[in-house]
């Protein structure tokens, strides 16, 4: 009866183990989601997803602990979950900086909001965010990033991720970021400055007209024709990133398994 016990004791204590280090990989990948993982979602449903998702995952996923090599064990799942969840994170902070772009450009800056993801935020950057959002769920993309992530402890499993071959990574989609913000923005951009440059053969052929005042509406009206416009072009590009994010994904495993 000891030895039941004993035996039962040890599975129990590798098992919660186990369940400790996949919670922390699926925690920091879970907080990094929109929809799932935003400060919209209530506290309680991001951990209890968390902890679901982990006791789930416990029985199948098996992998030994060497006592001494917890602390770099730890850090390693903290970075496969950071740069996991940020694939996805950064193509919404670039909607949002093609929605600060933008503002900024027709002279609609003045006009902001608290956005609980990234703090205050312009309501031209909310609309392309819920634009985006709702583009992101009627694709299904969000199953996606789960049954990649799941299938990420098969592929990589926990403790064997390489730190060197992510840093990089990760800081090479913090620089696409602009890319894709100047992407998204530049119809509205380009067409802006088309605007402003005829304003400015206007205000030669006449001075005595107080420019600033005509151009200024004129622009904030042209602005919201071209982002009414541009609405396929914006369909298309986040469609490509939406559709490429699971290959991103794997393809970040795959480099942080050499």
């Amino acid at each position: 009866m000891n030895e039941f016990i004993l035996n039962n004791a040890g599975a129990f204590s590798q098992n919660f183990t186990n369940f400790l280090f996949i919670l922390l990989r699926v925690s920091i990948m879970i907080s990094f989601l929109p929809v799932l993982g935003g400060n919209q979602s209530p506290m309680q449903f991001r951990i209890g997803l968390a902890v679901f998702i982990s006791l789930l995952l416990t029985p199948v996923v098996d992998f030994k602990i060497a006592e001494n090599h917890i602390p770099m064990m730890i850090v390693k799942e903290m970075f496969m979950g950071m740069a996991l969840g940020l694939t996805i994170r950064f193509i919404f902070l670039a909607v949002n900086m093609a929605g600060a772009f933008i503002s900024q450009t027709i002279g609609m800056s003045i006009a902001t909001t608290f956005n609980p993801e990234v703090g205050q935020s312009t309501q031209i950057a909310e609309i392309y965010g819920t634009f985006a959002l709702l583009y992101f769920l009627v694709m299904d993309a969000h199953h996606d990033l789960i049954v990649v992530f799941v299938k990420s402890f098969e592929l990589l499993p926990a403790g064997m991720v390489n730190i060197n071959a992510l840093i990089p990574k990760i800081l090479s989609m913090g620089s696409s970021l602009f890319v894709l913000a100047m992407k998204l923005s530049a119809p509205i951009v380009v067409g802006s400055l088309i605007t402003y440059l005829l304003s400015g053969f206007l205000y030669k052929a006449a001075p005595q007209l107080n420019i600033f005042f005509i151009v200024m509406p004129l622009n904030i009206f042209l602005g919201f024709i071209m982002m009414i416009l541009s609405i396929p072009v914006f369909e298309y590009v986040l469609g490509i990133e939406f559709s490429n994010v699971k290959n991103e994904m794997i393809r970040i495993i795959a480099m942080a398994k050499g």
